[in-house]
């Protein structure tokens, strides 16, 4: 699903703002300019996505695209966004210092410019998540019958009832 909200996202903003979208510095996601502001943003699923190590090394991925941007003189003011697709920040800690954090509405609103459209996609993500989800239980039941199949001709006898000792031996037993 990362993939296609990170697409769809930069879809929506190519529309909304006229923008190439996808960015081209390292781990940045999407970039446009609103009001001579360039924009860099990394797009993730939810607001709970990351590790102090993943955070850090998307402030250095910031820095690195502003001075990048800024040694061309393009643009003085640079906004850096960590855009969650779903989620609510209070907007008291929105600022961090260094970048912003926008998730669910405020996200989809600042790269579309419409307070309302992350109600109005949530039906064609509910549809790929669906499709997505059909693939995925008709593949599980492929390889759960394999499983099933391999454990009760190794391990079960006649009957299906299981070898215990086998199955211990197996697990637990000295390398041959």
């Amino acid at each position: 699903m990362g993939a296609f909200l990170e697409g769809l996202a930069i879809f929506l903003c190519r529309q909304a703002y006229r923008s190439s979208g996808k960015a081209t510095a390292e781990g940045i996601d999407l970039e446009f300019e609103r009001s001579g502001v360039r924009c860099l943003v990394a797009v993730k699923s939810g607001p709970n996505w990351a590790n102090s190590s993943q955070i850090k090394r998307m402030r250095e991925n910031f820095r690195q695209a502003a001075i990048i941007y800024r040694q061309g003189n393009k643009f003085r003011q640079i906004v850096c966004v960590n855009g969650c697709c779903y989620g609510k920040q209070p907007a008291r800690s929105e600022d961090k210092g260094d970048y912003l954090k926008l998730c669910g509405q405020r996200f989809w609103e600042y790269i579309t410019g419409d307070e309302e459209i992350y109600k109005r996609i949530i039906e064609p993500i509910g549809d790929k998540a669906r499709e997505r989800n059909e693939a995925f239980l008709c593949q599980f039941e492929i390889v759960l019958e394999t499983f099933v199949g391999e454990f009760r001709s190794q391990f079960c006898g006649a009957h299906g009832s299981i070898d215990w000792e086998k199955l211990v031996e197996f697990s637990s037993g000295k390398p041959a």
